[in-house]
């Protein structure tokens, strides 16, 4: 146990432990709905296909990341229940480890986005879309995402914060900050979107062309629908991260609230197991999957009451 700031006891209020219980909810369950449809997508080959494997790596992602906020959940939920300040070994890994589980997350939507839009403007490119080349692409996000972020985990940008009670990149107008934000954030947000519009340009463009088949035009109308799927899953990424995003700008001004990263870090996470549903909803084959186990699950409790 260390001492940090000539303090061995932490300021806890009451509301500290709704949002830790709520934080871990959360992210279980979020979890959960990712393991899921990870399962159904092994055990069924109907699964097996490239935009699946695409919707999978979110998945994983979005593993990597719970798994990692689950623990910093804990982490502080221990320490308020405890009213101590302790910063353990592994603090600044795992914060460092949130902004990459952050980038996976997010570059993952980016590849689906990438995706879509090969298949409606490249059409006849079909190297590209297979799956050894969307699984090159996978592997160069994960490598870049792990290792862009290491120079802050090495140099000690990510200190303990007492009254949030984690590891945390300090909320104020700075390299690291600017850096992890454009590279976490920014970024993919930009592609995704500038991906989307776009789209919306091709569409309208081959509806006034003659010679645009009909075949032609609804495939680019189903790429389109699915890239603003991708839109609405990170919107609600977007929304939910308001107030962190908020907080952030605060900090290039003033110094932000007290407990800024309690209730930042809150609303990112209540936000995945909205994502994970959202996902799980917009992956038709895995839903049809879903649906059928239902069914025969209720035929066969119709059958045993009977």
């Amino acid at each position: 146990m260390s001492s940090v700031n000539n303090k061995t006891t932490a300021n806890v209020e009451s509301w500290f432990i709704v949002i830790n219980i709520s934080t871990i909810i959360s992210l279980v369950l979020a979890i959960l709905l990712a393991i899921i449809f990870l399962t159904i997508v092994i055990f069924n080959k109907t699964c097996q296909t490239v935009p699946i494997m695409l919707t999978s790596n979110s998945c994983i992602a979005e593993i990597v990341y719970g798994c990692n906020m689950l623990s910093i959940a804990v982490f502080t939920f221990e320490n308020d229940l405890k009213q101590r300040v302790f910063e353990d070994s592994l603090c600044a890994f795992r914060d460092y480890f949130g902004y990459v589980g952050t980038a996976l997350l997010l570059y993952s939507f980016t590849i689906q986005a990438i995706y879509r839009y090969i298949i409606v403007v490249y059409p006849t490119r079909i190297s590209w879309q297979s799956s050894l080349a969307q699984g090159m692409l996978i592997c160069f996000f994960w490598i870049f995402s792990i290792t862009s972020l290491l120079p802050w985990l090495f140099t000690g940008a990510s200190t303990y914060n007492v009254d949030n009670q984690a590891c945390i990149l300090p909320f104020q107008l700075s390299v690291p900050i600017i850096y992890n934000v454009s590279l976490v954030y920014m970024i993919p947000f930009s592609i995704i979107i500038l991906i989307y519009f776009k789209l919306v340009r091709y569409v309208r463009q081959i509806n006034n062309r003659v010679t645009s088949s009909a075949q032609t035009i609804f495939q680019a109308r189903r790429e389109l629908v699915m890239v603003r799927r991708i839109v609405t899953i990170i919107s609600i990424l977007v929304i939910l991260g308001l107030p962190y995003t908020i907080f952030v700008f605060i900090s290039f001004i003033t110094k932000p609230p007290k407990y800024h990263f309690r209730i930042a870090i809150l609303f990112v996470d209540l936000s995945q197991a909205f994502i994970m549903a959202t996902l799980l909803k917009f992956s038709q084959p895995v839903m049809d999957v879903i649906l059928k186990f239902k069914r025969v699950f209720s035929n066969e409790s119709q059958t045993t009451s009977i």
